[in-house]
Protein backbone atom coordinates (compact mmCIF):
# COMPACT_ATOMS: atom_id res chain seq x y z
CA UNK A 1 0.00 0.00 0.00
CA UNK A 2 1.15 3.11 -0.96
CA UNK A 3 0.76 6.60 0.53
CA UNK A 4 -0.58 9.97 -0.97
CA UNK A 5 -0.34 13.26 0.58
CA UNK A 6 -0.84 15.69 -1.93
CA UNK A 7 -3.49 16.77 -3.37
CA UNK A 8 -2.47 17.33 -6.33
CA UNK A 9 -1.63 13.52 -6.88
CA UNK A 10 -2.86 12.63 -10.11
CA UNK A 11 -4.94 9.29 -8.88
CA UNK A 12 -6.60 11.74 -7.06
CA UNK A 13 -7.10 14.17 -9.11
CA UNK A 14 -8.82 11.29 -11.57
CA UNK A 15 -10.80 9.73 -8.51
CA UNK A 16 -11.90 13.29 -7.84
CA UNK A 17 -13.15 14.13 -11.09
CA UNK A 18 -15.80 11.18 -10.75
CA UNK A 19 -17.69 13.80 -8.29
CA UNK A 20 -19.02 15.13 -11.74
CA UNK A 21 -21.91 13.12 -13.25
CA UNK A 22 -20.24 14.06 -17.17
CA UNK A 23 -16.82 12.68 -15.48
CA UNK A 24 -18.71 9.39 -14.48
CA UNK A 25 -20.14 8.71 -18.10
CA UNK A 26 -16.65 9.69 -19.89
CA UNK A 27 -14.38 7.03 -17.52
CA UNK A 28 -17.15 4.63 -17.11
CA UNK A 29 -16.38 4.95 -13.40
CA UNK A 30 -17.72 6.07 -10.23
CA UNK A 31 -17.13 6.63 -6.34
CA UNK A 32 -18.20 4.50 -3.81
CA UNK A 33 -17.86 5.98 -0.34
CA UNK A 34 -18.44 4.16 3.26
CA UNK A 35 -16.97 0.92 3.93
CA UNK A 36 -20.95 -0.81 3.92
CA UNK A 37 -21.52 0.18 0.40
CA UNK A 38 -18.33 -1.24 -0.46
CA UNK A 39 -18.18 -4.37 1.30
CA UNK A 40 -21.88 -4.84 -0.90
CA UNK A 41 -20.35 -3.65 -4.18
CA UNK A 42 -17.52 -6.49 -3.68
CA UNK A 43 -19.84 -9.32 -2.52
CA UNK A 44 -22.33 -8.41 -5.90
CA UNK A 45 -19.01 -8.97 -7.89
CA UNK A 46 -18.25 -4.87 -8.93
CA UNK A 47 -14.99 -4.56 -9.92
CA UNK A 48 -13.10 -1.92 -7.48
CA UNK A 49 -10.43 -0.38 -9.48
CA UNK A 50 -8.43 1.55 -6.36
CA UNK A 51 -9.07 2.28 -2.81
CA UNK A 52 -8.33 4.88 -0.71
CA UNK A 53 -7.96 5.02 3.11
CA UNK A 54 -7.51 7.26 5.46
CA UNK A 55 -6.31 5.08 8.65
CA UNK A 56 -7.21 8.35 10.79
CA UNK A 57 -10.72 8.10 9.86
CA UNK A 58 -11.04 4.69 9.50
CA UNK A 59 -12.54 3.66 12.77
CA UNK A 60 -15.48 1.65 12.92
CA UNK A 61 -15.31 -1.83 12.84
CA UNK A 62 -16.96 -2.94 9.64
CA UNK A 63 -14.14 0.12 8.04
CA UNK A 64 -11.53 -2.40 10.00
CA UNK A 65 -13.10 -5.70 8.99
CA UNK A 66 -12.70 -4.07 4.79
CA UNK A 67 -9.69 -2.70 4.68
CA UNK A 68 -8.64 -6.67 5.77
CA UNK A 69 -10.53 -8.17 3.22
CA UNK A 70 -9.36 -5.68 1.09
CA UNK A 71 -5.77 -7.29 1.34
CA UNK A 72 -6.47 -10.50 -0.70
CA UNK A 73 -8.17 -8.85 -3.68
CA UNK A 74 -6.87 -7.72 -6.66
CA UNK A 75 -6.85 -3.66 -6.15
CA UNK A 76 -4.82 -0.94 -5.81
CA UNK A 77 -4.61 0.70 -2.34
CA UNK A 78 -3.55 4.11 -1.08
CA UNK A 79 -3.45 5.48 2.57
CA UNK A 80 -4.21 9.07 2.37
CA UNK A 81 -3.87 11.97 4.73
CA UNK A 82 -7.02 13.58 5.83
CA UNK A 83 -7.00 16.63 3.77
CA UNK A 84 -6.26 14.65 0.43
CA UNK A 85 -9.46 12.09 1.88
CA UNK A 86 -11.91 15.18 2.26
CA UNK A 87 -11.40 15.48 -0.97
CA UNK A 88 -12.55 12.02 -2.27
CA UNK A 89 -15.16 11.63 0.21
CA UNK A 90 -18.74 12.39 -0.99
CA UNK A 91 -21.19 13.90 1.42
CA UNK A 92 -20.84 14.17 5.25
CA UNK A 93 -20.31 10.39 6.73
CA UNK A 94 -16.59 10.52 6.51
CA UNK A 95 -15.91 6.49 6.98
CA UNK A 96 -12.17 6.56 5.87
CA UNK A 97 -12.29 4.75 2.92
CA UNK A 98 -13.49 5.35 -0.81
CA UNK A 99 -13.16 3.17 -3.67
CA UNK A 100 -13.07 3.72 -7.23
CA UNK A 101 -15.60 1.19 -9.55
CA UNK A 102 -16.49 0.33 -12.57
CA UNK A 103 -20.03 0.50 -13.93
CA UNK A 104 -21.89 -1.33 -16.52
CA UNK A 105 -24.62 0.50 -18.26
CA UNK A 106 -27.79 -2.23 -18.45
CA UNK A 107 -30.80 -2.30 -20.51
CA UNK A 108 -33.94 -3.87 -20.50
CA UNK A 109 -33.22 -6.55 -22.60
CA UNK A 110 -30.70 -7.13 -19.86
CA UNK A 111 -32.78 -7.77 -16.81
CA UNK A 112 -33.50 -11.32 -15.92
CA UNK A 113 -37.16 -11.64 -14.29
CA UNK A 114 -38.00 -14.21 -11.51
CA UNK A 115 -41.05 -16.23 -12.50
CA UNK A 116 -43.49 -13.37 -10.69
CA UNK A 117 -41.55 -10.08 -10.90
CA UNK A 118 -42.24 -6.96 -8.93
CA UNK A 119 -40.67 -3.83 -11.10
CA UNK A 120 -40.49 -0.83 -9.74
CA UNK A 121 -40.69 2.30 -11.93
CA UNK A 122 -39.60 5.36 -11.69
CA UNK A 123 -40.55 8.22 -14.15
CA UNK A 124 -38.66 11.97 -13.91
CA UNK A 125 -37.05 11.27 -10.93
CA UNK A 126 -34.21 13.43 -10.32
CA UNK A 127 -32.85 13.20 -6.79
CA UNK A 128 -29.94 10.99 -6.75
CA UNK A 129 -31.21 10.65 -2.89
CA UNK A 130 -34.68 9.52 -3.38
CA UNK A 131 -33.55 6.75 -5.94
CA UNK A 132 -31.26 5.44 -3.73
CA UNK A 133 -33.51 5.47 -0.97
CA UNK A 134 -36.24 3.82 -3.20
CA UNK A 135 -33.59 0.79 -4.13
CA UNK A 136 -33.31 0.55 -0.55
CA UNK A 137 -37.12 -0.38 0.31
CA UNK A 138 -37.12 -2.10 -3.24
CA UNK A 139 -34.44 -4.77 -1.28
CA UNK A 140 -36.06 -4.59 1.68
CA UNK A 141 -39.35 -5.49 0.55
CA UNK A 142 -38.25 -7.84 -2.28
CA UNK A 143 -38.86 -5.97 -5.54
CA UNK A 144 -37.26 -7.79 -8.46
CA UNK A 145 -35.81 -4.80 -10.49
CA UNK A 146 -36.36 -0.93 -10.75
CA UNK A 147 -35.93 0.87 -14.17
CA UNK A 148 -35.68 4.42 -14.27
CA UNK A 149 -37.63 6.09 -17.11
CA UNK A 150 -36.67 9.39 -18.54
CA UNK A 151 -34.83 9.94 -15.36
CA UNK A 152 -32.31 13.06 -14.92
CA UNK A 153 -29.77 11.40 -13.16
CA UNK A 154 -27.39 8.60 -13.30
CA UNK A 155 -27.72 5.50 -11.57
CA UNK A 156 -24.36 5.41 -10.23
CA UNK A 157 -24.40 8.92 -8.54
CA UNK A 158 -22.48 8.31 -5.79
CA UNK A 159 -25.01 9.95 -3.36
CA UNK A 160 -27.54 7.32 -5.00
CA UNK A 161 -25.21 4.08 -3.84
CA UNK A 162 -24.78 5.98 -0.18
CA UNK A 163 -28.63 6.28 -0.23
CA UNK A 164 -29.09 2.77 -1.18
CA UNK A 165 -26.86 1.69 1.26
CA UNK A 166 -25.30 -0.26 -1.36
CA UNK A 167 -28.52 -1.96 -2.22
CA UNK A 168 -27.72 -0.87 -6.20
CA UNK A 169 -25.29 -3.29 -6.83
CA UNK A 170 -27.41 -6.20 -5.80
CA UNK A 171 -30.38 -5.39 -7.18
CA UNK A 172 -31.57 -5.82 -10.94
CA UNK A 173 -31.10 -1.61 -12.31
CA UNK A 174 -31.40 0.33 -15.50
CA UNK A 175 -32.60 3.11 -17.43
CA UNK A 176 -34.50 3.73 -20.35
CA UNK A 177 -36.95 6.21 -22.42
CA UNK A 178 -40.76 6.25 -20.65
CA UNK A 179 -42.09 4.71 -23.68
CA UNK A 180 -39.79 1.71 -24.11
CA UNK A 181 -40.54 0.96 -20.89
CA UNK A 182 -44.16 0.55 -20.68
CA UNK A 183 -43.96 -1.45 -24.10
CA UNK A 184 -41.54 -3.61 -22.43
CA UNK A 185 -43.75 -4.18 -19.57
CA UNK A 186 -46.69 -5.12 -21.74
CA UNK A 187 -44.68 -7.69 -23.98
CA UNK A 188 -43.12 -9.21 -20.75
CA UNK A 189 -47.58 -8.94 -19.43
CA UNK A 190 -46.42 -7.43 -16.47
CA UNK A 191 -49.65 -5.98 -15.16
CA UNK A 192 -48.77 -1.62 -15.00
CA UNK A 193 -50.01 0.09 -11.59
CA UNK A 194 -49.57 3.60 -11.77
CA UNK A 195 -49.62 5.89 -8.69
CA UNK A 196 -51.45 9.00 -9.33
CA UNK A 197 -53.24 11.15 -7.04
CA UNK A 198 -56.46 11.40 -8.69
CA UNK A 199 -56.92 7.66 -9.17
CA UNK A 200 -59.68 6.14 -8.24
CA UNK A 201 -58.75 2.96 -7.33
CA UNK A 202 -56.99 2.43 -3.29
CA UNK A 203 -53.77 0.55 -3.54
CA UNK A 204 -55.13 -2.27 -1.50
CA UNK A 205 -58.13 -3.29 -4.44
CA UNK A 206 -55.83 -4.77 -6.67
CA UNK A 207 -53.92 -7.67 -7.11
CA UNK A 208 -50.19 -6.96 -6.82
CA UNK A 209 -49.60 -10.66 -6.42
CA UNK A 210 -49.30 -11.26 -9.73
CA UNK A 211 -46.63 -10.17 -11.88
CA UNK A 212 -46.50 -6.31 -11.44
CA UNK A 213 -45.27 -2.97 -12.18
CA UNK A 214 -45.33 -0.50 -9.81
CA UNK A 215 -44.96 3.18 -11.63
CA UNK A 216 -43.87 6.31 -9.39
CA UNK A 217 -43.22 9.70 -10.63
CA UNK A 218 -41.66 12.82 -9.12
CA UNK A 219 -43.19 14.35 -6.05
CA UNK A 220 -43.83 17.96 -8.42
CA UNK A 221 -44.66 16.28 -11.20
CA UNK A 222 -46.44 13.03 -11.06
CA UNK A 223 -46.60 10.36 -14.07
CA UNK A 224 -46.57 11.63 -18.17
CA UNK A 225 -49.53 10.88 -19.70
CA UNK A 226 -47.17 7.79 -21.40
CA UNK A 227 -48.32 5.97 -18.32
CA UNK A 228 -52.43 6.41 -19.45
CA UNK A 229 -54.18 4.02 -20.78
CA UNK A 230 -56.17 0.65 -20.96
CA UNK A 231 -53.65 -1.64 -20.38
CA UNK A 232 -52.72 0.68 -17.07
CA UNK A 233 -54.34 0.67 -13.80
CA UNK A 234 -54.20 4.53 -11.71
CA UNK A 235 -53.90 3.74 -7.99
CA UNK A 236 -53.83 6.09 -4.99
CA UNK A 237 -52.65 6.22 -1.60
CA UNK A 238 -55.09 8.34 0.81
CA UNK A 239 -54.61 11.60 1.92
CA UNK A 240 -56.24 12.55 5.05
CA UNK A 241 -53.97 15.55 6.12
CA UNK A 242 -53.52 18.89 4.43
CA UNK A 243 -50.64 17.65 2.04
CA UNK A 244 -51.69 16.12 -0.64
CA UNK A 245 -48.74 13.78 -1.87
CA UNK A 246 -46.06 11.72 -0.07
CA UNK A 247 -42.54 11.74 -1.08
CA UNK A 248 -41.68 9.26 -4.04
CA UNK A 249 -39.65 7.19 -1.54
CA UNK A 250 -42.10 7.11 1.25
CA UNK A 251 -45.25 6.20 -1.20
CA UNK A 252 -42.91 4.01 -2.66
CA UNK A 253 -41.93 2.08 0.30
CA UNK A 254 -45.57 1.28 1.08
CA UNK A 255 -46.21 0.25 -2.12
CA UNK A 256 -44.18 -2.28 -2.15
CA UNK A 257 -44.97 -3.75 1.20
CA UNK A 258 -48.70 -4.05 0.41
CA UNK A 259 -47.38 -5.87 -2.60
CA UNK A 260 -45.07 -8.25 -0.24
CA UNK A 261 -48.13 -8.89 2.35
CA UNK A 262 -50.41 -9.84 -0.83
CA UNK A 263 -48.03 -12.11 -2.02
CA UNK A 264 -47.12 -13.58 1.69
CA UNK A 265 -50.47 -14.58 1.97
CA UNK A 266 -53.16 -17.12 0.24
CA UNK A 267 -54.55 -15.03 -3.21
CA UNK A 268 -57.87 -13.39 -2.01
CA UNK A 269 -60.52 -14.71 -4.15
CA UNK A 270 -62.19 -10.91 -4.13
CA UNK A 271 -59.59 -9.01 -5.48
CA UNK A 272 -59.93 -8.66 -9.25
CA UNK A 273 -58.60 -5.22 -10.10
CA UNK A 274 -55.87 -5.41 -12.75
CA UNK A 275 -55.81 -9.26 -12.56
CA UNK A 276 -54.30 -10.89 -15.49
CA UNK A 277 -56.35 -13.89 -17.31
Amino acid sequence: MDEITSLQNQRVKEAAKLRERRERRKQGRTLIDGAREIERAIEAGVELLEVFICESLCQTVGCRKLVKQLESLPVRQSRVTPAVFKKLAYGERAEGIVAVAKTTERTLNDLTLPGNPLIAVLEGVEKPGNIGAVLRSADAAGVSALIVADGGTDLFNPNAIRASLGAIFSMPVCAAPAAAVRDWLVEHEIGIFAARVDADTHYTAVNLARPAAIVLGSEAEGLSATWRGPEITPIRLPMRGRVDSLNVSAAAAVLFYEALRQRERPEPSGSTVGRHP
